[in-house]
């Protein structure tokens, strides 16, 4: 089978080596050419245009950063869609509008190509191990199809609903990590100013209810204050505003996601877009007049 990758960033990269170590074939794109040259190492072919990546391809995942990346790559003057071929399948693994990708979906089907939207979580570890969450919408016979692909790259990989419902799941994801990073930055400081060891706090809190894998492994991070990019704070703002934006379209309230919206976007116009969303912490801190530290 011929695969295609657009998107060779701090995901896509290793997500697309995964799908070339399995053995197959893999044309790739990406608007930086350097950004392709790990890929091309290891045997993939380099395109011109996302439309060339498309025709050489029985199915193209798309790994990019926001709606308007993603409906340049598919719908603009070069691309997927001048160059997909009937019956072929367009995999979206971007984090973009529920709403944009139905559109996208009914546009991709007029031309008798299918659509998958199939976002991620995980981080930039979990891409390398290809140990993903994959939470995918679209037709079940097309997820079947695409099945075997996505197992390259991921180990949860869940079949949501119809176009759209893996953009929503995702959106569910990040309020989720985002009130999380939140929560358990307040529950540091709380500790901190207690004079109690915010390290104990996080061990004994890891054996209870409270315990998540936000808490063990972005919870060590803060501790270390090891801001350094799993997840960019700019890409999670992001990815909030999409949840936001869609609440409005539904008339349904959000008062946590719009309270940790709002921390990335303050983290962002602070010049700290580039460092991970945990970040939150320092935004927490300056607040409170506290500096979380640990004596382990």
């Amino acid at each position: 089978m011929n695969i295609g990758f657009i998107g060779q960033g701090i995901m896509g990269r290793p997500m697309a080596l995964n799908l070339l170590n399995a053995g197959h074939n893999v044309s790739v794109y990406a608007r930086r050419a350097e950004m392709m040259a790990d890929l091309l190492k290891e045997g993939a072919l380099a395109c011109k245009t996302p439309a060339q990546v498309a025709s050489q391809s029985d199915i193209t995942f798309i790994c990019v950063s926001d709606t308007p990346d993603v409906e340049q790559v598919i719908m603009g003057e070069q691309g997927v869609i001048h160059g997909a071929h009937k019956g072929s399948v367009v995999v979206d693994m971007s984090t973009i509008s529920p709403s944009v990708t139905r559109q996208l979906a009914g546009q991709l089907m007029e031309r008798g190509v299918y659509m998958l939207d199939a976002p991620v979580s995980g981080g930039e570890q979990a891409a390398i191990d290809g140990t993903l969450s994959i939470m995918v919408g679209g037709e079940a016979d097309i997820f079947r199809r695409v099945l075997p692909l996505f197992e390259c790259m991921g180990k949860n990989i869940v079949h949501i609903g119809d176009n759209g419902a893996g953009q929503v799941t995702k959106a569910c994801n990040q309020v989720v990590i985002a009130q999380t990073i939140a929560a358990i930055g307040e529950a540091f400081i709380l500790a901190t100013a207690s004079g109690v060891d915010p390290a104990k706090v996080r061990q004994a809190l890891l054996g209870g209810f409270a315990g998540s894998r936000v808490l063990e492994s972005h919870g060590d991070r803060m501790l270390k204050r090891n801001f350094k990019p799993g997840f960019k704070a700019r890409l999670h703002q992001k990815d909030m505003r999409i949840v936001m934006e869609e609440a409005h379209k539904l008339g349904v309230a959000l008062p946590g996601a719009a309270m940790a919206a709002g921390y990335l976007n303050v983290v962002v116009e602070q010049g700290k877009g580039e460092q991970d969303s945990i970040s939150m912490l320092e935004l927490q801190e300056q607040a409170s007049g506290v500096t979380v530290s640990s004596k382990i």
